[in-house]
């Protein structure tokens, strides 16, 4: 009798490390991949719906999204900013990367085309109808993109100055970190008018298009897409770069009133 309680104990032992042993262990959870994208502000709201899709479709990737300025998110990579996918809303801002061999090479193409437009309140009363009624009396407060970190701001510029009315519009213009905020300055009414993407202005239901830039006014409003040189996840940010390049994303984008290539 004595026995009888070590042998069950030496029974337990053995029966438990048996089923710890063989008994199937629980499968490892998948990876989950996370790419950043860093986008020009008048991207948001088609790249949000862009974001739902991909991330349905593809349940091991989630996309982080950082928004505004293009110059500002520029900088931001040249300073060592994680970022794996940049979209620019200019030209410029992508050159500046690529000249300090920022991009991986081979990725970077042109995506989206827009349109610059003017904008004013959609219940003004004032005479502007046109952007040489900018330097007229009626619009005392006009909100501009910077020119130096804002594309919108920098294709407003060149809009100006091919009109040869800059100087008279730069004397009273109000400026913005970026075409969102030219667009919020509008609709509350705190300026008598804006200058934005034709996509901003279709975005808002408090503003009013009154004129469209001519094409040969400034340099064509493009687009461009890249993946960062320092991504930890090249291959990831290749495949969700040609999403955006794919018939899907082009139909949101184009919901939007994007331009696609």
């Amino acid at each position: 009798m004595p026995t009888a309680l070590p042998r069950r104990m030496a029974l337990i032992l053995i029966v438990s490390v048996f089923l710890r042993w063989f008994a199937p262990s629980a499968a490892p959870a998948a990876p989950q991949t996370e790419l950043t994208v860093s986008a020009a502000i008048s991207l948001k709201d088609a790249l949000d719906e862009i974001k739902q899709v991909y991330e349905q479709a593809n349940p091991g990737v989630t996309i982080a999204t950082n928004y505004g300025a293009s110059g500002t998110l520029q900088l931001q990579i040249e300073q060592g900013a994680p970022v794996d996918i940049f979209l620019s809303a200019a030209p410029k801002q992508m050159d500046a990367l690529a000249s300090k061999s920022l991009l991986l090479e081979g990725t970077r193409k042109d995506l989206l085309r827009n349109e610059i437009v003017l904008i004013v309140p959609l219940d003004s009363a004032l005479k502007i109808s046109s952007f040489q009624d900018l330097a007229g009396a009626d619009a005392k407060r006009v909100a501009l993109g910077e020119p130096a970190a804002v594309p919108a701001g920098q294709y407003a510029k060149e809009v100006l100055t091919r009109l040869g009315i800059y100087d008279a519009v730069n004397a009273k213009a109000v400026f913005a970190k970026d075409v969102r905020q030219v667009l919020t300055y509008v609709e509350t009414g705190n300026v008598d008018a804006g200058i934005v993407y034709k996509t901003d202005a279709l975005s808002s239901k408090t503003v009013k298009i009154v004129a469209v830039a001519p094409a040969d006014s400034h340099a064509p409003v493009l687009y461009p897409v890249a993946v960062i040189k320092d991504s930890k996840n090249p291959v990831a940010a290749k495949q969700f770069q040609d999403f955006l390049a794919g018939p899907k994303a082009a139909e949101i984008f184009r919901k939007y009133g994007f331009g696609t290539n």
